[in-house]
Formats: structure tokens, sequence, C-alpha cells
């Protein structure tokens, strides 16, 4: 035979030298659950090895992995029961656990790239990403108090406002305003195509914001669709989007690679808690490696096109 290529995979120095795609700690964001108070550490059952953090003890963390190289951090609040209400209010306490977090974070790590969420869903009562009613989410009610949330957080100091409610014009709204209030240099991280998966369990188990009513699929996408992953990069590149994001990752790579030819904008995986407790609840029962399964899942995204990954799974990561 004249055509071997088995010569190409014959040694580890062979292989590495021809690698298409490698993953390096740049390529990765550590998400982190953030509860007001602290010393606080609360493990989450769901989801083995990830803690909730009170912001001194988060920093602790992250500045760990930030001398790993592991270049930004994605905050995500824990609210108490009492705090919450079916407007989501306490989102726009300047005093809450985010803007603490935030503020002491990019006064202790000035190089580390913050992204926020910007979602009503932990606030809420009703577990929705937004104002009810008549039963379904006010899209514009909801956007009104959005805008709100991400100036607050640029005021705080956040790099990216990460806006992960998927409702219409959204991403256009915070962009005026943060323009308009001068903060022109704070990015917007957009939940560009986010799917009514049924992988997001170990996150709301962590949120305590399961749905109480209904379900969200008026305003996540529908998982059978491609073509309408396109449209929502259109309109979010078109209103001032930096980065777009596709969420889950694993079962939508065809999605990753849709949008990858489609834009030239940075875009950005979410691997998502159920796909990182499915992997867990294997590794304790024996039948995989997490960490070898990790690797493999991380670099097929990254294959796929994207550009970095959220992904729980950071610490773990041995490069």
């Amino acid at each position: 035979m004249l055509k071997r290529p088995r010569r190409n995979r014959l040694s580890a120095t062979t292989r590495s030298l021809v690698q298409e795609t490698v993953l390096q700690f740049s390529d990765l964001v550590a998400p982190f659950f953030v509860v007001e108070g602290e010393k606080k550490r609360e493990a989450l059952a769901t989801m083995p090895g990830i803690e909730c953090l009170s912001p001194d003890e988060l920093l602790k963390d992250v500045e760990k992995l930030h001398r790993r190289g592991i270049p930004g951090v994605a905050l995500f609040p824990i609210v108490s029961k009492e705090t919450k209400d079916s407007h989501g209010t306490a989102a726009l306490d300047s005093q809450g656990a985010i803007p603490l977090a935030i503020r002491l974070l990019k006064k202790e790590l000035p190089s580390l790239t913050l992204f926020a969420d910007v979602a009503l869903d932990p606030f809420t009562t009703h577990g929705h990403d937004g104002v009810l009613s008549e039963g379904d989410v006010d899209n514009d009610a909801t956007v009104a108090i959005l805008e709100k949330m991400a100036l607050l957080h640029a005021s705080c100091g956040v790099d990216f406002v990460a806006p992960s409610d998927m409702m219409d014009g959204r991403v256009g709204a915070i962009r005026r305003l943060l323009d308009k209030e001068g903060f022109v240099h704070t990015g917007i991280l957009s939940y560009t195509a986010k799917y009514a998966s049924s992988l997001y369990g170990p996150y709301r188990d962590a949120l305590s914001s399961h749905v109480q009513v209904g379900d969200k699929k008026s305003y996540q996408m529908n998982p059978a669709n491609c073509r309408e992953a396109l449209r929502e990069a259109r309109l979010d590149e078109e209103e001032g989007a930096d980065i777009l994001m596709v969420k889950p990752a694993l079962f939508y790579l065809d999605i990753i690679r849709g949008l990858r030819e489609a834009t030239d904008l940075p875009l950005a995986a979410f691997h998502v808690s159920g796909e990182y407790a499915m992997v867990m609840a294997a590794h304790e029962k024996g039948f995989v490696d997490a960490d070898k399964v990790f690797l493999e899942a991380l670099t097929s995204i990254k294959r796929a096109g994207a550009d970095f990954i959220i992904t729980y799974a950071a610490a773990r990561m041995r490069l």
C-alpha cells in the first residue's frame, strides 16, 4: 500500500505533531455559584466536587484556577427563598452576592475576565426567567429589568454581562443602556442559542429555581431546531453582542459548527450541569474515568468550533 494513515499515529510525538485540535487552560471558563455571607462552603449533592461559595471563599478558589492559567470565571447567584419574589426584585440589589463578588474579584484579581449571568430565574418564586403575565413571561417588561441588572453588574466592574434569558431584543436594549451610561467597554456574552434542554436539572437544584408553573418552551429554543439558531445569531450580532454562545454543548455540536461557519464573532459553548453530573455519576459507579471523559468531551466541543468553553469540569482538568 502506498497510503498508510497509521504512519502518522505510530508514536506519541508524531501524534502530537499532527494533532488538529489542542485543548488548553486558556480555552476554559469556570462557573461558580455564589451565596451571601462569609466563610461559607456548601457542597451540591447532584454535582460532586462543586460547591456554593461565599465571596471570600470564592476568591480563594478562583485565585488557584487563575494561577493555573484559566483566564475567566462565570458567576451565578444562590438566593434564599425569603429573598425571592414574583418580579425578581433582589436581582437589582447592589449588596447582593454577585455585585459583592464582582467587586472583590476585580479588586484582587484584575487580570481575571469576569462574566456575570443576567437572568431573573434565580430571583423569582416561580422559577421563570422573567415577569409572568397571564401565565407566560412578559418579554418587554422582563427586558426592562434585565437592562438595570446588566447596568448594576457593569457598575461593579464586570467584564461581560451574560444575558441567559432568551428574551427578544434584550441584547440591543442592554447595549444601548450600557453605552448611554458610559460603560462602552463592558461586553455582552449572549446566550444566543439556549435550548429548552433536560440537562439543566442539577443547576436548578443548586439555585432552587425549578419552574413552578408551566415550562420555558415559549422562550428557550426547541431542541429540534437548527435554522432558528442561525436567525438568533444574526439578530444578536446586529444588536451588538460581542460573543455568541450555544447551550448545552455536547448534544448541540452541530449547532456550534453551524454558528462557527455563519459568524466571525467569538463563539462560546456551555458544558452544562447535567453533562457534568452524568459523567460524575458514572465515574462514581466505576463505569468511566471522569477525567478522561471530560478531556474527550471538551476537546470535541472545541473541535466543533467553540473558541472557549464554560465547564464545571475546569478545576479537574490536567492539560
